[in-house]
């Protein structure tokens, strides 16, 4: 897996296939797999570049000059410049698609297209940002994510049906588990801090281009729940898909229907 340098610290990605470029942005505790079949998909006509975020996969920890999702959006441009990629079509789901639509409002000129996925460029609710906190504390105190707490933090990111003892549930909740202490405290915690108390930038998302913007988001999404996604392709005023049958981790949860939409949008836009 290739890596860089970007403010001091190793970002590890993933740079598959040739032609147009795809830049798929993650959520927040999920490497890189959370794109594989995407990958997969979109590798075949285009080339598709997945960094992943500090502390999660392979890459570092995050550097002390990131204190905003707008020096994510920084970051992310610099491994663009490093790569010598002009443009992009970049799709973000969650925090990638908070930092992602940043990158789009702070240069425009490197953005072909963009796709918004389970995402919210309002701030956190106070009520969420308040829970979520208490949760990093209880992290932060144990030096691990205690397994009573991997089963209310694993949830959240599935729709409600989800089989518990499915592959991509055990999976992911053993990816949470594997989390060293170092991770944690270093990057993990201070990372989550950082995306939950974000300032809200939804009066900004006029500027973004209705034309080359599209919203989806998952039909049972919890944490970024539809009505926020259509707030968002309202102020665009663009189009908003419902991924049917999928959570927040739309792109794992019903993967054909995504790649279809994705392949669609970046066939009349890339």
């Amino acid at each position: 897996m290739p890596v860089t340098i970007i403010d001091g610290q190793p970002l590890h990605y993933v740079d598959q296939g040739s032609g147009p470029v795809v830049l798929l942005g993650s959520s927040y505790l999920w490497d890189r797999d959370m794109w594989a079949p995407q990958i997969e998909a979109l590798s075949q006509q285009y080339r598709v570049i997945v960094p992943e975020l500090w502390g999660h996969g392979e890459s570092g920890p995050m550097p002390a000059l990131t204190h905003s999702l707008d020096d994510l959006a920084r970051q992310a441009l610099a491994l663009l410049d490093q790569l010598d990629i002009a443009q992009i079509n970049l799709v973000g789901l969650s925090v990638g698609g908070m930092w992602g639509a940043r990158l789009a409002l702070l240069a425009p000129e490197r953005i072909n297209s963009i796709v918004l996925m389970d995402t919210y460029l309002g701030a956190e609710p106070e009520a969420t940002r308040q829970y979520y906190f208490s949760l990093f504390k209880m992290i932060e105190d144990a030096g691990a994510i205690p397994d009573p707490l991997l089963d209310v933090i694993a949830p959240i990111f599935f729709r409600p049906g989800i089989d518990r003892e499915s592959a991509l549930y055990q999976d992911f909740r053993k990816s949470l588990q594997a989390f060293s202490k170092e991770r944690l405290l270093q990057s993990i915690v201070p990372l989550g801090r950082l995306i939950f108390s974000r300032e809200d930038v939804l009066e900004q998302l006029p500027c973004l281009s209705a034309e080359t913007t599209l919203v989806m988001c998952g039909d049972q999404d919890k944490p970024r729940p539809p009505a926020e996604s259509q707030e968002m392709a309202d102020l665009i005023g663009c189009s908003l898909t419902l991924i049917p049958d999928a959570g927040h981790i739309s792109s794992r949860e019903n993967p054909d229907f995504v790649n279809e939409a994705l392949l669609t949008f970046l066939a009349n836009n890339a």
